[in-house]
Order: structure tokens, then C-alpha cells, then sequence
């Protein structure tokens, strides 16, 4: 380029510099300009931060979750001059799976030809088998001990999860993998018709999972079940979509966001209770010491949906308790996403967000009967969460 024509072009293009001027800056065609960070590649994810933290927790509960090694326990046998029909055993999955295997415990309870039926218990199982019942055109009356929100079922994480903690890999057949198919089927085709009711029992919430890089945990017990969605019924697989590592705010890592159900238990609770005493349904408080008590009931076909409590009750020794803890917290804004992070969960519930460690894998709380709350858990859940929005991430 020859003198003549570079200031004529750096006067062309308003620089009035001069030859030396123009020379250092490097043959600059005009004024500098800052430096503009590329757009981001692939979606990305943004997302009020939680108001989290210890002083905020307003509750800490604790549940059973009755695991059977074998799978729920649906079927019917002779006790007496009754029918018995046990319903009961859904480890993780009982609110998931309740309305699918309700139907199946329907049929098998209405095949006697009895139209006025006892329910024993009155947890999620309970409560869903009853109105599957009043449905099909049985009277029913519902005894148990405990009333929600008073049963272990309302102390539940409230979250789609149709495989946590349901079966041993070893005891799932084909036979199993079929039933448990169409129990989720039919319970996820539910809970669409209970979207937008008042209250709010059911929605759509998205969680953002955070992978770490620590290695897995070596585990040398067995299995549990787990792929059964992907397997029988993908088309209940959540949506997803993975977020690259500076196109979200939890720092340089993956996060891959799925779709799901959530429960807010004290609504669904009552929409449940609600519905059963709008069909007529009758409820007496009544506490079970042995099987044989069942027998001065009225009914002659009885359904058990004790869950754990069917380990005393009828001596199923199959009952593993499987502890879980939750650290409620007061709501605070329309936070409508869960997060999962470090073995530990938050889910944003109306009626409570809730932050739980989940535990290394689902043998975490296997066991362990124990109801006492443990504070440090608490807090290291919600301090595990809170740290996500305070530059905590590791």
C-alpha cells in the first residue's frame, strides 16, 4: 500500500490520523472497538437463583419407604371367610405407580363379587385404591390408624419416579417388566387428566442436573431394577436437553435438564381425601394390632395397603425399610425448577421446597428404621443447593 493511498483511506474512513498513527494502530480502518464475546453455542439456561439457606428450614421429616426385594405385593388370598387382596410394597414408586396398581388390585378385589369393601390403610396407596374402587362401584370404607398428613406416604420427596428403589434386579422377569409397564402407563395417563385442577396436586417441573467428576461408589450388593422406562415404555421418558459448560450459571461443567412430574402432596392429599368422601366414602379411625383383628370387619373382601406397616401386621418379613429424610423450607418466589447436585435434591414444592440427600446410590437410608430427624443432614442439604448460587460449585 503506498503512502498516498493509506491517508487516503484513513481520511476516507474518518480516522484524520497521522501515516505513523495509522502505522502503529496497525492499519486500523477507524476508531478501536471492544472486544464482543462470540454467542454461545447451543441453548442456554438462565434461572433465578433460590433463596436458600439453614435459618429457613421450617421442618425436618423423616419416612419408610417399604421396599420388597420382589416388587409390590398385588394379589388376592383366602383369610378365613374373607378374601384378602395385599396391595402394598412399592418401595420409591408409590405415589408414581398408585393408579395403575390400584387398577390391577381393583380387579382383583371386585372379582369376588363383593360391592362393600374394606380398605385398610390410608396412605397414597390407600387413598388411590379406594377411589379406584368407588369407581368400579363398591361401597368402601376405609380404615387406618393414621390420616394424611399423618401417614408416611405424605412425608414422600413427591416427584414422578416410577423405578426408585421398586425391585431387585434379579427378581424382575418379563412377566414383572409387562406389569410394571402398564401400572406406569396407566398412573402417567392420570395425572395429565390432574394438571391445572385448583390447588395444584400435580405439575410439570424441569431439573437441572449437575454431573460431577467423581467416580462412582463400588458397590458389590445387588442391583436394583433400573432402566424399566427405557426399556417398556420410552414414551415416558422425560424430555432433555443438555446445556454446555458457560451457557448456564452452575459454572465449567454439563448440565442436563429433564422434565417431570411433581406432586405437592398436601394438595394432592386432599384432592384424594376429598374425592372419597364426595363418592360417600366412610373412614374410621381404627389401630390394627394383628391380622386376626381384620376378621370382626363387616366386609368380606378386605384390601391391605399398610405398606411398611404390613411387616408387623401380617409378619411380611420380605419389608425392608429404606430411611428417608427431607428439610422443608418456606417457598420464596415462583421458583419452578428442582436441581440435583452432589448425591443431594431440591424440588421445589408448593407446599414446602424440600432438599434431601439422596445418597451415593439406592442403598442410602437401606435399612435403617429410624424416624429420629438428623439435623446435620438437614443442613448439609440445603448448604450442598444454596453453595450452587453462592460460587460453591466444586
Amino acid at each position: 500500500m503506498t503512502t498516498r493511498s493509506f491517508n487516503r483511506r484513513t481520511l476516507i474512513m474518518g480516522g484524520g490520523s497521522t501515516l505513523m498513527a495509522g502505522m502503529l494502530a496497525g492499519c486500523a480502518t477507524g476508531p478501536a472497538k471492544l472486544a464482543v464475546a462470540p454467542a454461545p453455542k447451543g441453548p442456554v439456561l438462565a434461572l433465578p437463583p433460590l433463596r436458600a439457606s439453614i435459618d429457613r428450614i421450617t421442618q425436618i421429616t423423616v419416612c419408610t419407604r417399604p421396599f420388597r426385594p420382589q416388587g409390590p405385593r398385588i394379589e388376592r388370598v383366602a383369610f378365613g371367610d374373607k378374601a384378602l387382596v395385599h396391595h402394598y410394597g412399592h418401595g420409591g414408586a408409590g405415589w408414581s405407580l398408585s393408579w395403575g396398581s390400584a387398577a390391577i388390585a381393583t380387579d382383583l378385589a371386585m372379582q369376588t363379587g363383593a360391592h362393600d369393601i374394606a380398605v385398610i390403610g390410608c396412605g397414597a396407596i390407600g387413598l388411590t385404591m379406594a377411589l379406584q374402587l368407588q369407581r368400579a362401584g363398591a361401597r368402601v370404607t376405609i380404615y387406618a390408624r393414621d390420616l394424611p398428613p399423618a401417614t408416611r406416604s405424605s412425608l414422600a420427596t413427591g416427584v414422578w419416579s416410577p423405578e426408585s428403589r421398586l425391585a431387585l434386579e434379579q427378581h424382575v422377569t418379563p412377566e414383572f417388566k409387562a406389569q410394571w409397564a402398564g401400572m406406569a402407563r396407566a398412573s402417567f395417563d392420570r395425572y395429565q387428566t390432574l394438571l391445572g385442577l385448583p390447588g395444584t396436586p400435580i405439575e410439570w417441573i424441569d431439573t437441572h442436573n449437575l454431573f460431577t467428576n467423581a467416580p462412582p461408589v463400588p458397590d458389590d450388593r445387588p442391583a436394583f431394577a433400573h432402566g424399566l422406562t427405557r426399556e417398556m415404555a420410552p414414551e415416558l421418558r422425560a424430555p432433555r436437553i443438555t446445556y454446555a459448560a458457560g451457557n448456564h450459571p452452575f459454572g465449567d461443567r454439563e448440565v442436563l435438564t429433564t422434565s417431570g412430574l411433581m406432586f405437592n402432596i398436601a394438595a394432592y392429599s386432599d384432592y384424594l381425601l376429598s374425592g372419597f368422601l364426595s363418592l360417600g366414602g366412610r373412614i374410621e379411625v381404627r389401630d390394627f394390632h394383628s391380622a386376626a383383628e381384620l376378621s370382626a370387619l363387616p366386609q368380606k373382601t378386605l384390601v391391605n395397603c399398610t405398606g411398611y406397616g404390613a411387616k408387623a401386621l401380617f409378619g411380611d418379613d420380605t419389608l425392608v425399610p429404606v430411611r428417608g429424610q427431607l428439610a422443608r423450607m418456606i417457598p420464596d418466589g415462583d421458583i419452578r425448577y428442582g436441581l440435583y447436585f452432589n448425591q443431594t435434591s431440591f424440588v421445589p414444592r408448593r407446599d414446602g421446597w424440600v432438599f434431601q440427600v439422596t445418597g451415593a446410590n439406592e442403598y442410602y437410608g437401606f435399612g435403617i428404621d429410624d424416624p429420629t430427624p438428623d439435623r446435620a443432614e438437614a443442613e448439609r442439604a440445603v448448604t450442598t443447593i444454596a453453595g450452587l448460587f453462592a460460587g460453591g460449585v466444586a
